[in-house]
């Protein structure tokens, strides 16, 4: 099974390949250029280095969010195209559910936090254990999410984490850990997760892909506020 997985959802996005469950390559955007400029060229690029043509492609794959509102309506909107054209599959997985496997082995049964730089000071977040989602996710202020975690032993990877680091160490102390690489490209870990749910035969169509916005767009949040006054 071939699967070309896409993330568009932070500024590091990146575009991957898996054949048979494995990835073979992984490819970092040029964070110099947006989503709307850079693709769907680095995806064709990306065949092209693996030596794979579009047609041989089985799967489709793309991060559903939580991230930025510009990037997820790109990344998906690129993606549903390839996969109509195709006539493949379309899978959309969580970027947390993808941090949450990526430190699993690292986190020896501690919960995981992940956490996604949400701008304007907030994170992102949510919580898991042994693999499964405990606390959905939220965006919120750093020490809000802090303050419910207490001092229980934590391994933090995101982005986000890598930014607020000095805090979280400030406020946890021994019991936090960052990841060893806390902001890892995502696309791989998309491809192999949506491998898997292929394989099940566990998808929907295209078209029923949706972002996972988390927060309000900024235009929602000024129709209220007209609405309120």
């Amino acid at each position: 099974m071939v699967v070309l997985a896409l993330d568009t959802t932070t500024p590091a996005g990146s575009c991957a390949l898996a054949v048979d469950g494995s990835v073979v390559r992984e490819e970092a955007s040029d964070v110099s250029l947006t989503p709307v400029t850079r693709l769907p060229l680095d995806l064709m690029a990306l065949l092209e280095h693996s030596g794979v043509a579009l047609g041989a492609v089985d799967v489709f794959a793309v991060v559903t969010g939580p991230g930025s509102f510009t990037g997820l309506r790109i990344g998906i909107s690129t993606m549903q195209g390839l996969a109509f054209a195709a006539g493949k599959p379309l899978i959309g997985v969580s970027g947390l559910d993808a941090l949450a496997r990526m430190a699993d082995r690292e986190a020896a049964g501690r919960p995981i936090a992940t956490w996604v730089d949400a701008w304007r000071g907030e994170v992102y977040a949510a919580l898991y254990t042994n693999g499964v989602e405990v606390e959905a996710p939220v965006v919120a202020k750093p020490d809000e999410i802090l303050d419910r975690l207490a001092s229980q032993p934590t391994l933090f990877i995101g982005d986000g984490a890598r930014t607020y680091q000095e805090k979280i160490q400030q406020r946890m102390g021994g019991p936090a850990a960052l990841a060893q690489h806390p902001a890892p490209l995502l696309a791989g870990t998309i491809a192999t997760i949506a491998g898997d749910t292929a394989s099940k035969g566990a998808y929907a169509p295209p078209h029923a892909v949706r972002p996972m916005y988390v927060r309000r767009t900024d235009a929602e949040l000024a129709r209220d506020a007209r609405a309120a006054g």
